[in-house]
């Protein structure tokens, strides 16, 4: 079997099976609600930043954040001086997003939005974002047709997605063999492939610009980063209620390996990096 075989037999294999997107995505919509992931996610600010450089926002566009937890890339376009709308289901995710847009100074418009359903015509924004948010959404060929549809022909796609190879893509095929996603269900980290973003977007795109990061991880230890994971990130939070005694202990001690072995500080603290991809997808003119 050749390459390009190869590539259209596994993306027919990830599309076959049809899982209950909507119970799932119920379920996973409690699952982000739990814990407080903006603790974590303003440690992620840099991304944002990075994201909108390289999407090169200019003052007085407009800029759709899909899935924007709590801003960071919203936060970042407004720093440009763009006309921004940050959406996500989680409104709770919003509040805190609002709240460091109101810190700061910045005027963006917040809206409870669902990714693969976006409340927005056709063609309503120059650039869409999205930092670690739409690469969980069930349906990737309904989110990524709402990226593509609200942005005007010509315009920009911005999106950061862990690899499957860096440390967050790690961390959830390590979750995965304790408490495995529902069947059918495509991974997440497929976003953080060139190959994958190309069957979602590329007939549509005139141009795909992809560049492989790393995000760095910076705790006090190991013990630090898996209790702030525990506390406040809610797909980590919810694999170890889902276990019992022994499967949680197991599960801490698989995770505490992966992160010692990635660990580049020592013992001084913990300082580990992820592969994330940043692509800026050019949507093709009409």
């Amino acid at each position: 079997m050749d390459k390009r075989t190869q590539s259209t037999s596994t993306v027919a294999q990830a599309r076959g099976a049809q899982p209950d997107f909507s119970a799932i995505k119920h379920r996973q919509q409690a699952t982000w609600a739990s814990g407080d992931f903006a603790v974590i996610g303003v440690t992620l600010q840099i991304v944002g930043e990075t994201l909108a450089e390289a999407a090169d926002i200019h003052a007085g566009e407009t800029v759709l954040d899909v899935a924007a937890g709590n801003g960071n890339a919203s936060l970042a376009a407004a720093h440009r001086f763009a006309r921004v709308t940050s959406t996500d289901y989680v409104p709770a995710l919003l509040d805190k997003g609002r709240a460091r847009a109101e810190a700061e100074g910045l005027k963006i418009d917040f809206r409870v939005a669902d990714a693969e359903n976006l409340p927005f015509a056709d063609s309503a924004f120059d650039v869409a974002l999205s930092t670690f948010g739409v690469m969980f959404t069930p349906d990737h060929m309904k989110s990524s047709s709402e990226l593509l549809r609200v942005v005007r022909p010509g315009g920009r796609i911005g999106l950061a997605s862990w690899t499957p190879d860096g440390l967050v893509g790690q961390l959830f095929k390590t979750i995965g063999k304790y408490v495995p996603p529902p069947a059918g269900l495509r991974s997440p980290a497929m976003w953080g492939t060139e190959e994958y973003l190309r069957e979602l977007f590329g007939a549509q795109a005139a141009a795909i610009r992809i560049v492989r990061r790393q995000f760095v991880f910076r705790y006090a230890s190991t013990g630090h980063w898996l209790q702030v994971f525990k506390d406040y990130y809610g797909p980590v939070q919810k694999a170890f209620a889902a276990l019992d005694g022994p499967g949680q202990a197991a599960l801490e001690a698989d995770i505490t390996g992966m992160l010692h072995g990635a660990n580049s500080a020592g013992g001084a603290s913990l300082v580990v990096p992820s592969e994330y991809l940043e692509a800026v997808i050019v949507k093709r003119s009409e």
